[in-house]
């Protein structure tokens, strides 16, 4: 699949870089002596293996079905997020607790300029390089990729505070900011950590993503087909980059086969169109009911049994039920 392929290469890029980052950070504790530079460090250590898992994770779910895995090997996505995101807040957690013990134990620094210079090299990089990420990862439906994007910039944010403890340091003398900025940050890539991980369980327990579905609803609203009498059922589960959608659709019990086959087919077009090509639709269509008149505002319809009275707008709460919509009140609707 393209976009899978395309989503590897992109980690390969990050995993790479992530290797030449870690080394120059280094270089610049070598020269500083600064426990706060060596902490960037040690959370690009982080970078490097997360990268790399991530990288894995990519390549198991661009695997094509098989029989053990009908549905594809996206879920590995999840679970490679799931492990990046702890590895964040562990990386967060060691910033905090190193900052503290620079706070109880100061040292002396050397050749800030060179450190400052250095590692604000690897900022820049990591903020672009996790920027692309985040944004191919969005694109693509790659919650992976989205991960490490998000990673690479959250090492940017801690990155910059480390620099501003360092300029400040560089001007004042006064140790303990650097510490201050240190644990500031900290907390925030705990924080960012925290995020990810609860954003992999939701997609490893298929829960309900409201956003996009409140998405998917609006785009069907504005879409919709005279022969689309009603919408329910409906259902979208994430393997990895792939959308899997199930609803039912109901259309004029009197269509034969191919006309029906041509009202689902458009409906797939359209959520393809809005959503890309990596969607997988299972659409069970229906036949219209006799209650189903007063809410159907097909013109010139030979079998109407109810005068038309009102449509009824899909929205994220009637749509996910699996039940046809129908007129409350039909026994005040005139009948045919």
């Amino acid at each position: 699949m393209k976009t899978s392929s395309q989503n590897l290469q992109v980690q390969k890029w990050a995993a790479g870089v992530s290797i030449i980052l870690l080394a120059v950070k280094f270089i610049a504790y070598y020269f500083t002596h600064s426990v706060a530079v060596l902490t960037d460090a040690m959370e690009s250590i982080v970078n490097v293996a997360a990268g790399f898992i991530g990288l894995y994770s990519l390549y198991i779910s661009a695997k094509p079905k098989d029989k053990d895995h009908p549905y594809g090997h996206g879920k590995a996505e999840f679970l490679s997020a799931a492990i990046e995101g702890t590895l964040i807040g562990v990386a967060g957690t060691i910033i905090l607790y190193e900052a503290i013990q620079h706070i109880i134990h100061p040292v002396t620094l050397k050749r800030i300029d060179v450190g400052i210079w250095l590692v604000g090299a690897t900022a820049v990089v990591n903020f672009i390089m996790g920027y692309f990420c985040v944004i191919t990862g969005k694109k693509n439906n790659s919650l992976a990729l989205e991960a490490s994007g998000k990673h690479l910039q959250s090492d940017t944010y801690s990155t910059l505070g480390i620099i501003a403890g360092l300029l400040l340091l560089f001007f004042t003398g006064r140790y303990w900011i650097d510490s201050a900025v240190a644990i500031f940050f900290g907390g925030f890539i705990v924080y960012t950590g925290y995020k990810i991980v609860r954003q992999s369980i939701a997609g490893i327990m298929d829960e309900a993503d409201e956003k996009l579905l409140g998405k998917m609803v609006d785009v069907l609203n504005t879409t919709r087909r005279e022969n689309w009498i009603d919408l329910h059922n409906l259902r979208v589960i994430k393997y990895g980059s792939v959308l899997h959608l199930d609803c039912h659709l109901t259309v004029p019990w009197y269509l034969n086969v191919q006309q029906g086959h041509e009202e689902v087919e458009a409906l797939a077009r359209i959520v393809k169109k809005e959503f890309g090509e990596s969607v997988e639709m299972f659409v069970h269509s229906d036949g219209c009911m006799p209650f189903q008149c007063p809410i159907c505002d097909k013109q010139g319809c030979p079998e109407r049994r109810h005068n038309f009275v009102k449509g009824i707008p899909w929205t994220l709460e009637n749509i996910l039920i699996d039940k046809k919509h129908q007129y409350e009140d039909l026994d005040k609707v005139e009948t045919r």
